[in-house]
């Protein structure tokens, strides 16, 4: 990629707060009939009628969840957006807006927060929700990024990690394991770079992992395809700390155990062939890699002939009573402790 050596760099302090806030969200646009009112008072006005409202927010701080050496800052809104929403379909639930907050050092230009908010419209538009408000100050430590995710659902619709029952199916949907090894290739040439910044990596071969690193979707279709399949899961939560944190997370809630079987687990070729390129065991990313942001859920034997076959759905496992432990069962049939060694944003 050609890199402008001149970029237009406009200081934040010409526009001031209140002007920035302005001009970064003077291109969102309203189109959920529950915002009632959006940006531009004190708070927004959301009526959900007889639906409930789910609330989740995430924080991204750079140097602990991403690396702008790599991840542009359009990407970087875009996902900030997905991780989000994410969690919102992991309740069974529609998401419908959101808030921005951001914190800026006096290094980024006004150009820079413009491509941050235009991935954040991007994905606004997207996944259909509303930007409603939020916040602007400064930082000491670079750019941090909070965003808060309102969605609605039904009652009866409403999935919880606490539903799972002893004999439930273990269901993913997608693949796992590929964000991480997209930000493994991303690293290694990081550092190649950091040697030889006269180097231009050749990425051909990694396209679809770092993709899934740089610019992940949310499974906004999981919830329509399982209403269509008349199919409710017993408890769901999202894959962004690695399965085995998800799996635990679950089990714990529910008072159940598992066998997770490694046989089972979705792959794609691509990273196969990168595990293999970098001597990484495959199935130690698949469970422990995280960033995925595909759903891992539980459902009632019964339904198990709706899903059969459906290329969305893998059954992985079921679950056990509790006394039987959380386990993931090798290909040569050995039961060994799933331990949760995914994401820990606390860890140093």
């Amino acid at each position: 990629m050609i890199e402008d050596k001149n970029p237009q760099r406009t200081s934040l302090s010409e526009l001031g707060e209140f002007g920035l806030i302005k001009h970064l969200t003077k291109h969102f646009e309203i189109s959920q009939p529950s915002t009632f009112k959006g940006i531009g008072d004190d708070a927004a006005v959301l009526d959900f009628k007889d639906k409930k409202a789910v609330v989740s927010t995430d924080l991204l701080i750079e140097g602990v969840h991403f690396d702008l050496a790599y991840m542009p800052l359009r990407h970087l809104g875009y996902k900030s957006v997905v991780v989000n929403v994410s969690d919102i379909y992991a309740m069974n639930a529609k998401p419908t807006q959101i808030t921005v907050s951001v914190a800026v050092s006096n290094r980024f230009p006004l150009e820079a927060l413009e491509e941050l908010f235009d991935g954040i419209a991007l994905a606004a538009k997207e996944y259909n929700v509303d930007v409603i408000g939020g916040d602007t100050t400064s930082s000491q430590k670079g750019l941090i990024i909070s965003i808060t995710a309102i969605g609605e659902a039904d009652e009866s619709e409403l999935v919880y990690r606490n539903g799972a029952k002893s004999n439930d199916l273990l269901v993913v949907t997608g693949d796992i394991g590929s964000a991480y090894m997209g930000l493994q290739v991303l690293e290694r040439e990081k550092q190649v770079f950091q040697v030889n910044p006269n180097s231009q990596p050749d990425l051909e071969a990694y396209t679809y992992i770092i993709e899934r690193q740089l610019r992940p979707e949310a499974r906004k279709d999981i919830r329509t395809l399982l209403h269509a399949l008349e199919v409710k899961p017993t408890s769901m939560i999202d894959i962004s700390d690695g399965l085995s944190s998800e799996i635990i997370h679950i089990c714990k809630q529910s008072g159940v155990g598992c066998n997770l079987y490694e046989e089972k687990l979705p792959l794609d070729p691509q990273l196969i062939s990168v595990c293999e390129e970098f001597n990484i065991d495959s199935t130690t990313v698949a469970i422990n890699g995280g960033e995925d942001y595909e759903l891992l859920f539980t459902i009632s034997m019964d339904d198990f002939d709706k899903i059969k076959g459906n290329p969305n759905f893998t059954v992985i496992g079921h679950m056990t009573p509790e006394s039987e432990g959380i386990h993931l069962v090798t290909r040569a049939n050995t039961k060994i402790p799933l331990k949760a060694r995914g994401w820990n944003a606390l860890d140093s």
